[in-house]
């Protein structure tokens, strides 16, 4: 399995990106994929999750309500919106997948199985 993050740049406050993960590999609908964040000096925290079959999403409680994560079978590839950004959601993003994660897991990154390369999101003030 591979995964391909992108979409990460510079933006003002309140600003928005689309960051995509694109899979490849393995049959992506028997995939779980998360959105993990880290920014410098931090550790690595989970920001969402959307299970394979039904899409059942997932939201950090620092994200929930500016973000929005969604996955297109067709493209083999998941989607972060993010809106209203804020200088503390500067970070390197990580998209990672997980083909059997039960929901308890769905927010801890040792459960994925793959990771790809993080695209960096920064927010000036």
């Amino acid at each position: 399995v591979q995964l391909q993050a992108s979409g990460g740049g510079l933006v003002q406050t309140g600003g928005s990106l689309r960051l995509s993960c694109e899979f490849s590999g393995r049959t992506f609908s028997d995939y779980s994929v998360g959105w993990f964040r880290q920014a410098p000096g931090k550790d690595r925290e989970f920001a969402a999750a959307i299970k394979r079959y039904g899409g059942a999403t997932f939201y950090a409680d620092s994200v929930k309500g500016r973000f929005t994560i969604s996955r297109d079978n067709a493209k083999n590839t998941v989607y972060l919106q993010m809106n209203s950004l804020k200088p503390e959601d500067t970070a390197a993003y990580y998209c990672a997948a997980g083909r059997s994660l039960i929901t308890s897991s769905m927010r801890n990154g040792d459960a994925y199985n793959y990771w790809g390369q993080g695209t960096q999101v920064t927010v000036s003030s």
